[in-house]
């Protein structure tokens, strides 16, 4: 179970998005389920960027979005967006594994 947030930061504000999740990661990485966490940031737009998840499974992504940490995080989130994030959610085929 794969989720790419696609978001768009206000002017300034990246930094601030890179902090917050620079905070959470060590407790996200505990995450049993939780198998993959990225923030990347778009090289043709520093105001855009994406959180690639993926989760174990359903259960797993329903862990993660319960967590403390997470709904302190949609509280930064909220005043740095500048939008509502995109959402999608992909079921995964194929991928390399190391």
């Amino acid at each position: 179970m794969i989720l790419i947030a696609k978001v768009k930061v206000k002017e300034g504000q990246g930094e601030t998005l890179e902090k917050a999740f620079e905070g959470i990661i060590p407790q996200v990485e505990k995450e049993e389920g939780t198998l993959a966490y990225t923030l990347a940031k778009s090289m043709s737009d520093p105001n855009e960027y994406v959180v690639y998840e993926k989760y174990k499974d359903e259960n797993a992504l329903t862990h993660h979005s319960s967590t403390p940490y997470l709904l302190e995080l949609f509280g930064v989130l909220e005043s740095v967006l500048d939008g509502p994030p995109e959402l999608p959610m992909y079921e995964e085929i194929v991928s390399i594994k190391r």
